[in-house]
């Protein structure tokens, strides 16, 4: 579920390296472990989730041996966080490792609901406000952009987000989450919605403005 080595964290897009960090190269013993489970008939197949470019590569450079290979990487991935697009969804792409994108609507912000004031008690980011990693100046100012372009072409951020996400060349699986049936009919209802060669454009520009502010 997360590397036990020191490396990127939820709210960090820079890895910094630590001099003093005591960790033994284990990838090896984490998929001869996993085997035997594959063995023992328990699982399948085997997937990280909150892994990098580096963890990855070097999971199938040990798989390589005859250990099992991994097939899947679970990450956050969504408008405000692209940051996997740097080097990891290549690796993923050649080496024909799924992708599940969990929080495509980044804690519910990317409904749009924190900006129009339409959020209850019971949103997640009020219920959790220690998870402050989409609510920075920088994913608020990006996430009104987005629902500004959302309305210009007559969508609503929730579907434009998750479109978005699904449209994606790298995606497996996009795994939306919902706290009631109206917002489950809306995230299904995604499937249907073709973004424009112009809306893709429209969100490259925002991106490029204000790129990954929610690592």
């Amino acid at each position: 579920h997360w590397p036990e080595r020191n490396t990127n964290y939820f709210g960090k897009l820079g890895y910094t390296h630590d001099t003093e960090e005591q960790w033994q190269d284990n990838f090896k013993k984490i998929l001869e472990d996993l085997q035997e489970f594959v063995k023992e008939g328990l699982i399948r197949h085997v997937g990280v989730s909150n892994e990098t470019a580096y963890g990855l590569s070097r999971y199938m450079e040990e798989s390589r041996k005859g250990l099992p290979k991994m097939r899947t990487v679970q990450n956050p991935y969504n408008l405000l966080n692209r940051k996997d697009e740097i080097g990891l969804t290549e690796i993923m792409q050649r080496e024909e490792v799924g992708y599940l994108a969990y929080s495509p609507l980044g804690f519910g912000t990317l409904s749009g609901k924190y900006i129009e004031q339409t959020d209850t008690e019971a949103s997640r980011i009020n219920k959790f406000p220690q998870y402050s990693r989409y609510s920075n100046e920088q994913a608020v100012a990006a996430t009104k952009r987005y629902l500004d372009l959302a309305k210009k072409h007559d969508l609503s951020l929730t579907q434009m987000a998750l479109a978005f996400v699904t449209d994606r060349p790298f995606m497996t699986s996009n795994i939306i989450g919902a706290t009631n049936l109206e917002q489950l009919k809306e995230n299904i209802g995604s499937v249907n919605i073709q973004l424009s060669s112009e809306i893709l454009e429209e969100i490259e520009a925002i991106h490029k403005a204000i790129p990954n502010p929610a690592p």
